[in-house]
């Protein structure tokens, strides 16, 4: 086997730092929200891209079909109530087709729990590769399937494959996503985060050139004003941890909330259908992004 055809595999395959719950977008993007974001948050990530490619007027029949979805008392109006159980369903769908579809293909002798042995095996192959860079994936991915084992059987069984698969969902993984997230940003290993490996981090060196995006200076300024909330110029792992899995911060409450805030135009605490296919750009854009696997899912 060779080196540089496994690297390539354990890094498409591997499971990496997820930093949010619902996106691989930036929440902001320069100063401004991330329609993005917002898509995936309403409509979940990476199921699939039937109707990448919809038309304005075909974009806002299809919500039209989906808001009798979201309107689960069928009352003809979205309330930040029936927002905030659409946009967990999504989340939970996607966390949750996922481990299952990993977990069929990982279970290698079906009897319904993936050992150690068997991820190692699925993921990065029958044979040890030298590569630096492949041990200390395989590492990483020990450590979680450590912690995602609560019951110390040295196997996950389907509900303890979801955490180790998704551990941003899970409290008890916390310290396992801040300890990676070190590994990946801390680039002196000192235990800690500076401003400059921050950024190092959100703008590699072979992506620079020219001059500093402006949705960046915003970012150094978070840094310095929030994320290093003691001010000696660095993030430990305290910090980290408020950063990434913030204790007092709802993600589902706040995207809601923005969602319903920036389509109530008439400011009576309600979306009707008229009023979100209006901003249907805020929820699927012209390219309706996931749009055709939310249309296949009829129960809530």
């Amino acid at each position: 086997m060779e080196s540089i055809l496994l690297l390539c595999l354990c890094i498409i395959v591997a499971t990496a730092v997820p930093t949010d719950k619902f996106s691989d977008a930036k929440h902001d993007e320069s100063g401004t929200h991330n329609d993005n974001y917002d898509h995936d948050a309403f409509l979940g990530k990476d199921h699939g891209h039937d109707f990448d490619e919809l038309s304005p007027e075909e974009s806002k029949k299809q919500l039209g079909k989906l808001f009798h979805k979201v309107d689960k008392d069928g009352n003809g109006l979205v309330t930040l109530e029936e927002m905030k159980f659409w946009i967990k369903y999504t989340q939970e769908r996607y966390v949750r087709d996922d481990a299952n579809n990993q977990f069929g293909s990982s279970d290698a002798d079906k009897d319904g729990k993936v050992s150690w042995a068997e991820w190692k095996n699925v993921t990065y192959g029958p044979e040890e590769d030298d590569a630096e860079e492949v041990k200390k994936l395989v590492e990483k991915d020990e450590k979680r399937f450590n912690k995602a084992d609560k019951n110390g059987d040295k196997s996950l069984d389907k509900d303890e494959f979801v955490p180790f698969m998704h551990p941003e969902n899970d409290p008890d993984m916390k310290s396992v996503v801040v300890e990676e997230t070190l590994a990946d940003i801390d680039k002196d290993h000192d235990g800690k985060i500076s401003l400059d490996e921050y950024i190092g981090d959100l703008w590699p060196e072979e992506e620079r050139g020219g001059e500093e995006p402006e949705w960046l200076k915003t970012e150094r300024e978070q840094f310095t004003a929030h994320r290093d909330k003691d001010k000696n110029g660095f993030m430990d792992k305290e910090e980290v941890a408020d950063w990434i899995m913030p204790d007092d911060f709802d993600h589902i409450d706040s995207e809601a909330s923005h969602l319903v805030s920036e389509s109530d135009t008439d400011k009576d605490g309600s979306i009707s259908k008229e009023e979100m296919i209006e901003k249907y750009e805020l929820f699927v854009g012209s390219q309706a992004t996931d749009f055709g696997e939310a249309l296949k899912h009829e129960e809530l």
